[in-house]
């Protein structure tokens, strides 16, 4: 017993350590600015819109944002109207038809 405990508690290290450092590099490659400016950036360079949000408790909203040609970015945007981008990538696929078609959405 004590030995599956050792693994555990090392496996969780190891995830926790992981996970700050991932959080750590994520930081210091933020890029932040006034909501409305970044929108208009996100527009302007990449032609993406809007497809969806998220409320995070009573401090943030998350966003999503895509284009046509299938480039994404998520935002996060703080009662204060400053937002960052917390990820930004390539190939973005809806899954909502095959969502509303699987669960009668």
């Amino acid at each position: 017993m004590a030995h599956k405990i050792s693994f555990r508690w090392i496996r969780m290290a190891a995830t926790g350590a992981a996970l700050a450092l991932m959080t750590l590099s994520a930081q210091a490659q933020l890029v932040c600015g006034a909501h409305n400016d970044v929108v208009a950036g996100l527009a302007q360079a990449f032609q993406e819109k809007q497809i969806g949000y998220g409320v995070v408790g009573q401090a943030a909203i998350v966003e999503i944002y895509v284009s046509a040609s299938g480039s994404w970015t998520m935002l996060i945007t703080d009662v204060k109207g400053r937002s960052c981008i917390l990820a930004a990538g390539e190939g973005w696929e809806n899954n909502l038809a095959v969502a509303t078609m699987t669960h009668g959405i």
